[in-house]
């Protein structure tokens, strides 16, 4: 479909092939559980039988021809440096690093998401989330769309704000590739990015890129949380945000409650739900207005100013850009 579409699908060619078996072997003791790196690959070894490994022939054996038994002993003999022997092979999957990404994700009445969009390696397993974030975002503007209550500009936003996302995991998955390349170098890089995780710095932020916690889409707005994924506040009568966004609307959460910001969201009745109260931690703010695929959308720490949030409704939810009568 991508290409009956005619998107353009840019990126880098594979370094190497990766294998992913369960094996029967004749003699386990010859290969160490755990991962390891090697003159020629790498591979990890968990008992009893499951291996994954990877051999640098520029991805050559991927798809291009049967896996037998006889090619996983060869291909984990040469990357292991062993004289292992297998016995039976179970199952047996290849991959590769290839990091391809479309260079838009819409054409027309086209839309790409999920690996239709981006392909990249399987390193780390960040491609079912970053699937799942393209469907979020784009569900419920397709939804609004069909309604016939969308900003016109409301589809685009899907690509202008998921294309950087895949693009920085696709660069991710790359950096992955270049600590696992076979040299000394790499193994010297390698040492250098272990003392850096070893620091309390280091470690929050391989975490959060990891988790996805440091991902801000580019929305506009002055508050920091603007962009991010709301955080699941957990309000006094024990309801978490996530169960208020079940339902697929927006929500606009109001630690007030203020009869101004009910009345705004009255404009926005079907699409904006409208929640007052207090939160056990509400991180010191006064209002947030989230976008239904939990997207912090307008955010304030101060006393609301009801025009301001009346914009960042509008741009998301179709109202006219008008000023708020009640301000």
């Amino acid at each position: 479909m991508r290409k009956a579409a005619g998107f353009a699908f840019v990126g880098t060619d594979p370094e190497f092939t990766g294998y992913s078996v369960e094996v029967e072997i004749a003699d386990p003791d010859q290969l160490a559980a755990g991962r390891h790196y090697t003159p020629t690959g790498m591979y990890t070894y968990a008992i009893p039988g499951i291996i994954a490994m990877v051999e640098f022939d520029g991805g050559a054996f991927h798809r291009t021809q049967p896996i037998t038994c006889e090619h996983v002993q060869a291909v984990l003999r040469r990357v292991s440096g062993t004289d292992v022997t297998l016995t039976a092979l179970q199952l047996a999957t290849t991959w590769t690093d290839r990091a391809c990404q479309a260079t838009a994700y819409r054409k027309g009445r086209v839309l790409l998401a999920g690996d239709a969009a981006h392909i990249h390696s399987p390193l780390g397993g960040q491609g079912l989330n970053l699937g799942l974030g393209d469907a979020m975002n784009l569900g419920w503007k397709l939804a609004a769309t069909i309604r016939g209550d969308a900003p016109a500009d409301l589809l685009d936003s899907y690509s202008r704000e998921r294309h950087p996302v895949g693009a920085q995991i696709l660069d991710w998955s790359r950096a992955q590739v270049a600590l696992m390349r076979p040299s000394r170098s790499t193994r010297a890089f390698e040492a250098i990015i272990r003392d850096l995780i070893a620091t309390p710095d280091g470690a929050t932020y391989f975490a959060e890129r990891v988790w996805g916690v440091s991902l801000c889409h580019e929305l506009g707005g002055g508050h920091p949380l603007v962009g991010r994924s709301a955080p699941d506040f957990e309000l006094a009568c024990g309801m978490r945000l996530g169960e208020l966004l079940r339902d697929g609307r927006g929500l606009l959460l109001d630690f007030g409650p203020r009869a101004p910001l009910r009345a705004l969201a009255d404009r926005w009745r079907g699409r904006i739900s409208y929640v007052a109260g207090e939160a056990r931690d509400r991180l010191g703010l006064t209002a947030v207005l989230v976008r239904p695929d939990g997207l912090v959308a307008w955010a304030t720490d101060i006393e609301p100013d009801l025009k301001e949030t009346a914009r960042a409704a509008a741009r998301w939810f179709g109202e006219p850009d008008a000023a708020y009568q009640g301000a």
